[in-house]
Parts: C-alpha cells; structure tokens; sequence
C-alpha cells in the first residue's frame, strides 16, 4: 500500500484542515467525515496512529488505523473497513486525541500564568506519516479555524498594509496537565515565533537518524536547503550524504556560496567532487574560489556573493539592480563602489541608499573611509573588527587590493560561537 499526497507538494498541513473531510472509498463513495486525530506522545514530536469519524448517516464516532489511507487530497481516500476497524473509537494509553485535548486549550507557563489558548495546531507531512509540530496560538490561526483566513489576509493587507503572520509554539515545549483544559510551557517565559526554517531544523535534529533522512529527503528543494543551512555542521554531512549527487548538487545550489562551501569542505573528497561535477558551472566555480581557503581564515569565512556597482551609477540604477539581484545576494546591507577590476572605492549603506537622490552618483554618496580585511586574515581578529566598528560586514581584499568577498557578522559568529551562530 501507498498513500498518494497532492500533486503539489505541501509539507505542512493544519488540524483545521483535516477536520471534516470527507473521507471516501476507493471507488470515491463517502463513507463520513473526520472528526479528530490520534496521535502517540511516545516521541518529541507525535506521530498520527489513527483517524476518529463518523459514517455517514450516523453520530457514532469510530476509528481507523492512519496506515488505511490511499490519498490525503481534497478528501481521504482509503482502504476499506473491516467491521473489526469500525466497532469502537477508544483512546489507548500513551494516546492523545488532538481536538479534543488540544484545541482551545490555554496554555499556561511554569509559574501557572496564562499564556495564549491553542486556535490551530500545526502539523508536518512526511511521506506516509503526519507528526504534530506546533500549536498554533495567534489570531490568523482562529480565522483559518472559522473560515475567514483569505479574508482576514486582505482586510489586514488593503487597511493596515500588514501581514497577519502565524504564530507557533514548538510542540517540544508542550506539555498537557492532568487538568483537562491546561497545558504547560515546559520553560517559564517563550518567545512566540513565526515558523523559520530554523524550526525546522530545530525538528530535523531531533529526530533519530532514520527519520531525520525521511523528514529532509520529503522537503521540496528550496525548503531542504533553507533548513540545511540552520542545521548542525554534522547533521548536514550525514542528511546530504544519504543524497545521490545530482539531488544533493540541486539542494546545495539553492544555499549561499559560503554554506555551500563550508559544507563541501566537511564531506569526503570524493563526495564533494561528484556533488561540484553536478553542480551549474558558475556555482561551482564561485565554491571552489571558497573551498581553497581554510575556514577559520578570513578567504573561508567571505562569501563572493555580494552588491558591487559602479562610482558612475545612479541611486536609482543601484536600487533597480539590487530589486533584481536580491535573492541572489547574500547581503544587501551594504553596496560596495567598485570598479570592473575589483578596485574598491567605497561603500554605502542600504539606509543612505533609500534616502538619497535618485538622481545621486554612487561616487558622491560613497564613504571612502573603508575597513577590510586581507584573505589570510585570521578569525580572532576579524572578530575584533566587528566589536570595535559595529559594522554588519566587512569586505576582504586580496594582495593586488581587489575586493574578493565579504564577510557578513553571522558567518563570523558560526566559526566564533558555533552554538550562536547557527
């Protein structure tokens, strides 16, 4: 047996989603509705085990096994019934239904203060299981339970030009009291946060090896390697060598020139040269520039993904051209004046850039007053740059002065302060 998801890969789902669904036959004929899901609390984040509905025609609650599902789309397909499956919905030891335990529950934190009340819980969709990963406490998760969420999203957007943004809770966090209307931040006091990737790989690490694979390998493209480049140094050798080259080059190619090359430097040699043969040539070349430099020096800390334009350019042509390039760039908190031989003229900062002209010379607007580094720049003095200046980034320069890289404050702090930086 295997269940079939949507068309459209989507890797997280919310309960309110999957409540009331129609649930169907192979042949498509409805046989009733969901009602709640079972999930095992065995594991820090809880696998479903079991369906609750109800037939149609009837108010009984019965219950099937989550294996029995064919296809989780518009409906839920699954296997049929046996009488046995449907005699009787009860709720085994160390299970957990989550609408009825969970949904509009408060949560409170060590010292018993009210904390939030759970609107919505979020879950992840791995291939053929579904784990709970959040409890989703903000308003925008009250308005998807009602049915006004697209609503709600363009009343917030067209009368305060605001996104109304989720907010979760990491499940890990949670934990439910005897008290049937309570559950307990694990920690006194939580910051509320809107799903990162970083959540994600904060799930990934925590899962044992065989399931930390499936969990990445289900990701789409660019989610796997936004979580990839949050994930423990280690975590990423052993998630991308479980890769075939031609994946792994796919994933790697959506990270920054600087993770990529600090990954590629962890994996065997081997690996890391069939991953670079997979790779578009550009990409690789600009990682190659990167692997020849040691890591803890300054030439393995940069990336050479950075904003370079012209002493001739316009304020306006430069935010034209950073609107274009953005995504490609690693950093935009400055744009750097350079010629087409890397001579480095000056910098400016986004925030002057928005303020200025539009009809303004970079050349006029420029602080020649500059700070670098040289390639073989080592980490600890680097560090000192950054404490003694405040700045965001620092470029470095090479030994005809030519700008080479730069090297932004989080890469630094990855080298620095490892469990920070990350």
């Amino acid at each position: 047996m295997r269940m079939v998801m949507n068309s459209t890969p989507q890797v997280f789902l919310f309960l309110s989603q999957l409540l009331g669904k129609k649930i169907v036959d192979p042949a498509g004929r409805p046989w009733g509705k969901v009602c709640d899901l079972v999930v095992t609390l065995a594991e820090p984040y809880p696998s479903v085990t079991a369906v609750f509905f109800t037939p149609v025609g009837e108010k009984t609650f019965f219950r099937f096994s989550w294996t029995r599902i064919l296809e989780l789309g518009q409906d839920l397909r699954v296997e049929p019934l046996n009488g046995e499956e449907r005699a009787g919905a009860t709720v085994n030891e160390g299970e957990l239904l989550l609408k009825d335990s969970l949904l509009d529950k408060q949560i409170v934190d060590t010292h018993g203060a009210k904390v939030w009340r759970v609107n919505d819980l979020h879950l992840l969709k791995v291939n053929h299981n579904l784990r709970l990963v959040h409890v989703d406490v903000g308003l925008r998760g009250l308005m998807r339970r009602v049915g006004w969420e697209k609503a709600m999203d363009k009343f917030f957007q067209w009368f305060f030009d605001y996104h109304l943004t989720d907010s979760f809770i990491p499940w890990r966090f949670v934990q439910p009291l005897s008290s049937p209307d309570l559950l307990r931040l694990k920690i006194a006091q939580y910051r509320l946060a809107q799903l990162h990737p970083a959540d994600l790989a904060d799930i990934i690490e925590e899962l044992d090896i065989h399931k930390r694979t499936e969990v990445f390998q289900s990701l789409d493209i660019e989610t796997a390697a936004e979580a990839l480049e949050e994930t423990d140094p280690k975590i990423q050798v052993r998630l991308i060598e479980t890769l075939n080259p031609a994946h792994a080059s796919d994933i790697i190619e959506e990270m920054s020139p600087s993770e990529a090359a600090d990954l590629l430097g962890d994996l065997p040699k081997d690996k890391a040269e069939g991953i670079l043969k997979e790779m578009e040539k550009e990409m690789a070349e600009d990682v190659k520039k990167l692997l020849v430099h040691p890591e803890e020096k300054a030439g393995g800390l940069m990336t050479s993904s950075f904003p370079a334009l012209p002493p001739s350019s316009t304020v306006q042509e430069a935010l034209e051209w950073l609107r274009q390039e953005a995504e490609n760039l690693d950093l935009i908190y400055y744009l750097y004046v350079s010629d087409v031989d890397g001579r480095l003229f000056g910098v400016v900062s986004l925030r002057d850039l928005l303020m200025a002209n539009p009809q303004a010379r970079l050349a006029d607007l420029m602080d020649s007053r500059v700070v670098t580094v040289t390639i073989e720049e080592e980490k600890e003095e680097i560090a000192q740059l950054f404490a003694k200046y405040g700045f965001k980034a620092i470029p470095v320069m090479d030994e005809d002065n030519r700008i080479k890289g730069v090297i932004d404050f989080k890469g630094l702090l990855e080298v620095v302060a490892p469990q920070l930086g990350k």
